[in-house]
């Protein structure tokens, strides 16, 4: 067993029992590499990487292979998801030298972690103009031997070259109103009228550029921005990169269509998709988009919760399949014949039609007659009752494969993104227990990953706080997750630490000029300070503190937050119009900016039902990006006591507010102007564009089978 033993990331014990002398990052490999005079191999990956387990199994598990290894460098083992930092820093030299980029990610490095030789995926025979790993590592021995001077050149130059790169951020204030008009513009260019989304393939769930479309369409009344989130939501939960048993989503389709998925789930996929389809049907009151997200949510709940209540990175794209060998995907399809096994001939054919599977298969990496469930029908009625029996028979049946490994680390900023995902379905759809489990994961967040200067851990496993320290995305997506919270449930010491969080964005990874950094100023050194405003599969760091940096704000009254959310949203006025797909999360905090956002007090006694039916009202305006406040009048005989629902901490919002002649009363205010304070349900509906029906629940029975078409 190598030097993995014994750490925390789930993706590193997996090569803890590899031939091949690995070592965590740390300052000791390089110091062993400098003893040893040898170049570092330094290997990037994450547990739910196919291609990673592909590599590991070829070449890292062979014993020549490690045999090389082991003579000529010092390997180096890393895990993306809790080293973001290393991982940004290097993929941006493989990008600039290659042109592209992924994981694995194979990058050869001085002793002075100077980078000097990049790659991905390294087969273990040359195949299509690729050379084999076995190939690579003996170039690159060569050269180190042979020419070490030219590799040192190349390296300080790589490193140089990094080192001058310099952030076009815009001026550092709030874009106008035409830059989300020509990124709309755009996006509109780059949709896909046929099957939703944008571009070709794969095809990825675009959340943050659909977030922007509805907070867009809620500004300005754009009917093509909600086409274009109706019609992907619709195509993707059709499809088959949406789990039609079980619920959530999977990272990637691999066509454009989106019926063949890559399999892995992401935690942060299923958070950003689940919220995506709650606001949604929070603008056109679409019971198939409540439907699923409360399925993604309780996905999440059930298979992603771990025993201290946060929840778990990922399910991989691999498990066993019928022949005893790990296959990708082989939890998730189904062949005819197994359809029948388990339904018998006449349900087996309802099934076969209802989901898609056909004889030839809709999956053909999975072999013959292997489909991937999906729901293609156009029109056509099924029978509810015996749609509902057949799912739930085939969830149970399928229960009993063996499951998907299951990435246990708990990251913070994907919690976070759980945490207010979870808050906001549950409000909506009347599920306190999912309000429930974002508390409990808060919970685990406070105590195990925040220390006593408020400082985020980025990892933790089995309720142990891992090593590195929490970079910007978590700081921001956490407090994102703690700010929603306190707008559901009243209770203000969740915004509290929000503020504890943000103060250290202020502080600590702000630049003079209003830019954002992806790591602390006191953070260890690498060969670059990452920096990066672009979304890729969850909200940059920079996107998301500003978003929270503006809810904040709102909530509080801080000029200094509100004065830095602005800053950071100069990006958008660099970015947005020109790489709209790429910076969505920031389009959609704009749109809150420029709308107000709107700020929203309900103020009444706690036992009073109809305090309970405006503070729904308030959860469910479409205004982009508004803050809610709800609690008891503050009794200013009782100091901190009251006035929160229960926190003990009042919320800023309510403070010198009362109810009206003893009534449950809204207080909504925007751009420091407030309208008269309104205990008229309709008119607080008006104010906020409230679509939905406030009094009901769940508003139908959202779990049900779904089953006409739309």
């Amino acid at each position: 067993m190598n030097r993995l033993a014994g750490v925390t990331s789930p993706y590193l014990l997996q090569h803890a029992d590899n031939p091949v002398d690995w070592w965590p990052w740390g300052p000791e490999a390089f110091e062993e590499a400098r003893r040893r005079d040898v170049p570092v191999l330094l290997s990037v990956g994450y547990s739910a990487c196919h291609w990673c387990h592909v590599m590991a199994h070829e070449s890292f598990e062979d014993e020549a292979t490690a045999a090389v290894l082991n003579e000529h460098f010092v390997s180096v083992k890393v895990d993306r998801e809790e080293r973001p930092d290393v991982d940004a820093v290097y993929m941006e030299a493989v990008q600039a030298a290659t042109g592209q980029g992924g994981w694995p990610m194979t990058v050869f490095l001085t002793p002075d972690a100077e980078p000097f030789y990049f790659g991905t995926y390294f087969p273990p025979e040359p195949r299509h103009g690729t050379p084999s790993f076995r190939q690579v590592l003996a170039g690159v021995e060569q050269a180190w031997r042979e020419r070490r001077g030219e590799v040192g050149e190349v390296a300080a130059r790589i490193t140089r070259d990094l080192g001058e790169r310099r952030l076009g951020h815009g001026a550092g204030v709030l874009p106008g109103e035409e830059v989300p008009a020509r990124a709309l513009l755009e996006l509109t260019r780059e949709y896909d009228a046929r099957h939703g989304g944008f571009g070709g393939a794969p095809k990825f769930p675009p959340s943050m550029v659909l977030e922007f479309l509805l907070r867009h369409h809620a500004r300005t009344g754009s009917e093509g921005a909600l086409q274009m989130v109706v019609d992907t939501c619709e195509r993707m939960a059709r499809g088959g990169i949406y789990d039609q048993l079980g619920g959530g989503f999977a990272r990637y389709a691999v066509d454009r269509e989106w019926v063949v998925p890559h399999f892995e789930k992401m935690l942060y996929d299923n958070a950003l998709m689940c919220r995506v389809y709650a606001h949604l049907w929070r603008v056109n009151g679409s019971q198939s988009a409540l439907r699923v997200a409360v399925e993604t949510a309780e996905f999440m709940v059930r298979e992603l919760r771990t025993e201290q209540g946060a929840f778990a990175s990922a399910l991989d794209a691999d498990s066993i399949g019928p022949d005893g060998r790990s296959h990708e995907g082989a939890y998730y399809v189904w062949t005819r014949e197994q359809l029948r096994e388990v339904l018998g001939e006449r349900d087996a054919e309802l099934a076969a039609a209802h989901y898609g599977v056909s004889e030839e298969g809709t999956f053909p990496e999975g072999g013959a007659g292997v489909s991937v469930l999906q729901l293609p029908q156009e029109e056509g009625v099924f029978d509810a009752e015996r749609v509902a029996s057949v799912r739930e028979r085939l969830f149970a049946a399928r229960a009993g494969r063996p499951a998907p490994e299951r990435d246990d680390k708990v990251v913070a900023a994907w919690n976070g993104l759980a945490i207010a995902a979870l808050a906001e379905v549950g409000a909506y759809a009347d599920r306190p227990d999912l309000v429930e489990a974002a508390v409990c994961a808060a919970d685990l967040l406070v105590r195990v990953h925040l220390d006593g200067a408020a400082r985020l851990s980025r990892t933790s496993r089995d309720g142990h706080a891992g090593a590195n320290a929490g970079v910007l995305e978590d700081y921001g997506d956490v407090a994102e997750g703690f700010l929603t919270l306190a707008s559901v449930t009243g209770e203000g010491v969740w915004l509290d630490f929000a503020g504890l969080l943000l103060d250290h964005v202020l502080v600590r990874f702000t630049d003079g000029d209003g830019s954002l950094y992806d790591t602390a100023s006191d953070a260890e050194r690498l060969i670059r300070r990452p920096q990066d405003p672009t979304d890729n599969a969850a909200p940059s760091g920079w996107t998301a503190a500003a978003g929270a940096l503006l809810s904040y704000a709102a909530q509080t009254g801080s000029a200094p937050h509100r004065e830095a959310a602005e800053r950071a949203l100069g990006v958008v006025a660099a970015l947005g119009a020109r790489v709209p797909r790429f910076i969505g999360w920031g389009l959609a905090v704009t749109e809150a900016a420029l709308d107000g956002p709107r700020e929203v007090a309900v103020v009444g006694a706690d036992d009073d039902p109809v305090r309970r039916t405006f503070h729904r009202a308030a959860l469910l305006g479409t205004a982009p990006g508004a803050v809610v406040a709800v609690g008891a009048p503050a009794r200013r005989d009782a100091g901190a006591e009251g006035g929160d629902g229960g926190s003990g901490v009042e919320l800023p919002l309510l403070a010198d507010r009362s109810p009206q002649g003893g009534r449950t009363t809204a207080y909504v205010c925007r751009n420091f102007t407030c309208d008269a304070p309104t205990t008229d349900l309709e008119r607080l509906r008006t104010a906020l564009g409230v679509r939905v029906d406030v009094d009901g629940g769940r508003g139908g029975d959202v779990n049900g089978a779904d089953i006409k078409p739309t």
